[in-house]
């Protein structure tokens, strides 16, 4: 009995963490879509920053690392592998990421996204 209440109660934490990660990526979205930014002007923004950004995704670099360019410059793009299989975009393609702006001490800002769009021209 222990052991089914104690599954009981693990089960709903996962469901409350799941709900609430999912409610920060809404939070992302819904703010960001008030924020589009160019590469060029992430560098004053400041970290967690909600933005959207329109481009070229131009290479796939190594496990969720992506070269995004929107002609003002060249930024990193951290896209869980789920995101970018669901999406179906290639390397070339222009597309829109939702994200956050992800600072660092020691290597360069990118943007953590929370959505993927293939734009069509």
């Amino acid at each position: 009995m222990n052991k089914k209440i104690a599954l009981m109660l693990f089960a709903s934490a996962v469901c409350v963490s799941s709900q609430l990660w999912a409610g920060d990526d809404l939070a992302i979205i819904q703010a960001a879509s008030e924020r589009h930014v160019q590469v060029a002007d992430i560098k004053g923004l400041p970290d967690a920053t909600a933005i959207t950004l329109s481009g070229t995704l131009v290479k796939h670099l190594n496990q969720e690392n992506y070269e995004f360019d929107d002609g003002t410059g060249l930024i990193l793009l951290e896209i869980d592998n789920d995101l970018w299989k669901d999406a179906g975009i290639q390397a070339g393609e222009k597309v829109r990421v939702v994200g956050e702006v992800d600072t660092h001490r020691y290597k360069p800002t990118d943007v953590e996204v929370v959505k993927i769009e293939k734009l069509t021209e």
